[in-house]
């Protein structure tokens, strides 16, 4: 939370990347250790330890978020990035290991996503809303700062995503529950409101933050879907930011969220947010027969009981 206030107050910004545009733009850079702020905890390169303001330094100690490099140079284990005008902790460039934690232009495509739709659908004071998967937070901190009359809680099955997500929403002077565990397993009850961006990329390391399962990574967000239906409130709603591998013109997550939504009794809107997105994963070979990965949204919602009006 200190390093976080501290950033703010040197009005630090970072806008994160696709990891392939990061890899490209230090690809690019003559220069290959960090100059500034922004080079360590947002480009992740190695440092010089004069290179950081000494409180900033002191602050990364103390919270052991420092590596050591042989030649006596240092790497930030976290980047920090802006959404809005927060600043969020999340996995340092490359998130290559297993309990990684994700922050990217998918988390500002879903929280725009989330916003704009809620503001369509404001919620009433004192629902319940959860973030399944919640990562760094970011959907979450977004709602609770749009709609601070809400109860919030991040649910994530990695406490490394909910430690980092605390100490966000902490320093964003927000207060949301935590809950560690899969879908809505941790929570009880029913709920008003849910939203969710899961991983929907097929990943050969199974890392958690990025692999969607079976399907060319559909598997999660249908399984969320397919949980999170039948625990809403009457009125409740589901927001679902995704990606689907469109095969021979067909979207398979539109077609099984359907399905989904006729079962339960719920509209669903639903639409194409970017129609093309992480086009470098084509080159596998598991995606050999998928034309694009397409960014979508998705509201599910239940019809409201008779004295909701």
């Amino acid at each position: 939370m200190e390093l976080l206030a501290s950033l703010k107050a040197q009005h630090y910004r970072f806008i994160t990347p696709t990891p392939a545009t990061h890899g490209r733009v230090l690809a690019n850079r003559s220069e290959q250790q960090a100059l500034n702020l922004r080079d360590v905890l947002g480009w992740s390169l190695p440092f010089e330890p004069e290179v950081l303001p000494s409180p900033v330094l002191a602050l990364l100690q103390t919270a052991q978020a420092l590596d050591s490099l042989p030649d006596g140079r240092f790497r930030s284990r976290y980047r920090v990035s802006s959404l809005g005008k927060d600043l969020l902790l999340h996995s340092a460039y490359p998130t290559s290991l297993a309990d990684a934690v994700f922050f990217g232009p998918d988390s500002y495509r879903f929280v725009d996503f989330v916003l704009g739709e809620m503001t369509r659908h404001p919620p009433r004071p004192g629902e319940s809303l959860v973030d399944i998967g919640t990562g760094a937070g970011a959907g979450a901190i977004a709602t609770a700062r749009a709609f601070p009359e809400l109860r919030i809680t991040m649910t994530d099955i990695n406490p490394q995503a909910l430690m980092l997500a605390q100490v966000n929403a902490h320093a964003a002077g927000l207060f949301c529950d935590m809950a560690l565990g899969a879908y809505l397993d941790p929570i009880a009850g029913m709920v008003d409101r849910i939203i969710a961006n899961p991983p929907y990329m097929a990943d050969d390391e199974k890392r958690a933050y990025r692999d969607g399962g079976q399907w060319h990574g559909a598997q999660i967000s249908m399984e969320i879907a397919r949980r999170a239906l039948p625990r809403l409130r009457p009125g409740g709603q589901l927001y679902l930011y995704s990606g689907s591998a469109i095969v021979l013109g067909e979207d398979r997550m539109r077609a099984t969220l359907e399905r989904l939504a006729r079962e339960h009794g719920c509209t669903m809107h639903y639409r194409e947010i970017d129609p093309d997105v992480f086009g470098e994963e084509l080159d596998r070979p598991l995606y050999r027969h998928v034309e694009r990965i397409a960014a979508i949204g998705a509201v599910l919602a239940l019809p409201k009981s008779p004295n909701m009006g």
